[in-house]
């Protein structure tokens, strides 16, 4: 089977990229890990590897800078949406975000940009509803140490292969 096309889907700011220099690395029907460099140069970030978990609705990137050390694990909120007459997927950015540093620090972020989506009107509240639900479960994950369940998808990947 080819490949899947990939989009990334904002709400803000409101976007539809085709993710076409994304190297699938592995696709199953629970979850995709891709690589990838950054579509924008960025002063820190230079490249990373993703694994989209689907039934957890949680894109999870290892994300490393221009010496390929770790900057942190960024976790997306997302819900997708997939086309199998094309194996295209799409995956809707649900705004909040969860950062895990190397030192253990845990951040999340972008809780205003949801907000500003449901007062826009730009998200409904079944999927508030559904990207709360979302973000407290991964935040469980992390807090009750079992965040490696989702680290080990990409380590598995990218050990020893330079990925």
């Amino acid at each position: 089977m080819n490949s899947p096309v990939l989009y990334r889907k904002r709400l803000i700011p409101a976007e539809c990229v085709l993710l076409d220099k994304d190297k699938v690395i592995r696709c199953t029907d629970d979850y995709l890990i891709t690589s990838w460099d950054t579509i924008r140069p960025k002063k820190d970030l230079k490249r990373g590897i993703s694994a989209f978990f689907w039934k957890q609705g949680v894109k999870v990137s290892k994300f490393y800078d221009h010496q390929d050390h770790l900057i942190c694990w960024y976790c997306d909120i997302i819900t997708h949406e997939y086309h199998p007459e094309t194996n295209t997927y799409i995956t809707i950015d649900l705004l909040a975000d969860v950062l895990v540093y190397p030192n253990g620090q845990v951040k999340v972020v972008d809780l205003d940009e949801l907000a500003d989506a449901v007062e826009q009107h730009l998200i409904s509240q079944e999927l508030l509803l559904t990207a709360l639900r979302q973000l407290n479960t991964l935040l469980s994950h992390i807090y009750s140490g079992k965040f490696s369940e989702y680290q080990e998808y990409i380590d598995e990947v990218t050990s020893g292969d330079g990925v």
